[in-house]
């Protein structure tokens, strides 16, 4: 495909204008001002439109979209015991499977071209990542309340398996995580043996951490220290790791972060609404700390859109400070393209320049939320809305564009998930 006439943010986040960008076998191949000379095939006017890296969505739970709206106004201990895990217990893969294309689909309308998910029925998450197109880092996450040899633990059995039949396929759309659950949720024998099995593999850790105040206190009143102390101590920050939420961190443990290149994603509309807290971000900044923007489930936040998380990441920590310039429409672009990407060990995604992953989306500038274009960068991180995205790429291939899916049957996937979604709620009724 050739993009033509169309601006783009350019790999130092400049705006270029009236710019030709050629794609070939999935990668940006030609960049200019000038109509190239070689066909790149179809030819896509970007009048009055922006190409922009794609989205990345560091952290989310993508079957999780089925329970959309079915557990609301809880705290998140209540939230998980009184209406998420008794759910869960009725889900098996296909059910995922439908759930993560939802998923999928909300995210690709909305300019996510990669998302970092933390689940279990990986079979039915693979089945819907390769139909769709999509890019994914999958952890089958462990959770293990027994001093066990974690070899016999099932669901790190199952987070082997999905290595071994998964890793790296799908031309490396697919890659698979190593994950624990969270510190609260996982014996001390299995954090320690995690760290020593995960320690130079090559592979990432996913783990949630200090999410809640509670978790960080009830850790320190344990163990004698923060979860990122016990997770450092366990050998577990010798693999590259990208931690989740992070609202309760304290300096020490952003030493810790700095040492040894860990990634925080930062959720900051699902720790609102579950009343978690604000992850200070801007701490993290000043570290030169690498962090992405994630979403956390559907379930919590409620929606899986990275431009509202762009924005609330960039609205939270000046209100926080009282400083308008905390942080910059720079910064929080880069948490929700290049940041992600870096995290997922995919170097060569999320900033657009020749030789590079063609994960593309277009923004329509003709609108009015987007008048005047005195910074357009600011425009895209204060004022730009999902349904400015025409047009979604990933590895060259269009997956959405004006509102239809090249992949995804839209109707039939609502229409089973409308179907299940009850009959998993009365199955969970008359269990109960």
């Amino acid at each position: 495909m050739l993009f033509k006439n169309i601006d783009l943010i350019d790999e130092n986040l400049q705006i270029q204008k009236n710019m030709f960008v050629g794609v070939e076998s999935g990668r940006i191949a030609y960049i200019g001002s000038e109509k190239p000379e070689k066909d790149y095939g179809e030819e896509y006017d970007g009048t009055n439109k922006l190409l922009s890296p794609g989205f990345v969505n560091l952290h989310t739970h993508s079957p999780m979209t089925l329970l959309r709206g079915y557990a609301e106004n809880l705290p998140l201990g209540r939230w998980l015991n009184e209406r998420v895990f008794p759910f869960e217990d009725r889900l098996n893969c296909d059910r995922a499977y439908y759930g993560t294309m939802l998923s999928i689909a909300e995210m690709l309308a909305s300019g996510t071209t990669s998302f970092t998910d933390m689940y279990f029925f990986g079979d039915g998450v693979m089945k819907a990542v390769i139909e769709s197109g999509a890019k994914i880092n999958f952890g089958r996450s462990i959770v293990s309340f027994e001093d066990e040899d974690i070899a016999k633990n099932d669901r790190f059995q199952e987070g082997v398996y999905l290595t071994e039949k998964y890793h790296n396929t799908e031309g490396g759309r697919i890659k698979i995580d190593m994950s624990l659950h969270a510190e609260y949720t996982n014996r001390l024998s299995i954090i320690e043996q995690f760290g020593e099995y995960t320690r130079g593999r090559g592979q990432i850790n996913h783990i949630h951490l200090s999410e809640t105040k509670s978790e960080h206190d009830e850790c320190k009143k344990r163990y004698g220290k923060t979860p990122a102390r016990l997770f450092y101590d366990a050998g577990i920050f010798d693999s590259p790791t990208v931690l989740a939420h992070c609202v309760w961190v304290e300096d020490s443990d952003l030493e810790l972060f700095c040492e040894k290149g860990v990634t925080v994603a930062h959720c900051p509309a699902s720790n609102l609404k579950l009343g978690s807290g604000v992850c200070n971000t801007y701490k993290m900044l000043e570290k030169d700390i690498n962090v992405g923007l994630g979403t956390d489930s559907a379930a919590s936040n409620n929606g899986l859109d990275i431009m509202r998380e762009m924005y609330l990441a960039a609205i939270l920590p000046k209100g926080i400070c009282n400083r308008a310039d905390i942080v910059s429409p720079e910064d929080i672009f880069k948490m929700a393209t290049v940041n992600g990407y870096k995290a997922q060990g995919r170097t060569d995604c999320g900033v657009i320049k020749t030789g590079n992953r063609a994960d593309l989306i277009v923004l329509d500038m003709n609108k009015p939320n987007l008048y005047p274009d005195w910074n357009v960068l600011n425009n895209i991180v204060y004022s730009a809305e999902k349904s400015d995205v025409v047009l979604t790429m990933v590895d060259g291939k269009v997956l959405y564009k004006n509102g239809e899916f090249t992949t995804i049957d839209i109707e039939k996937i609502g229409s089973e998930v409308s179907r299940l979604v009850r009959k998993v709620a009365s199955e969970v009724q008359n269990n109960g």
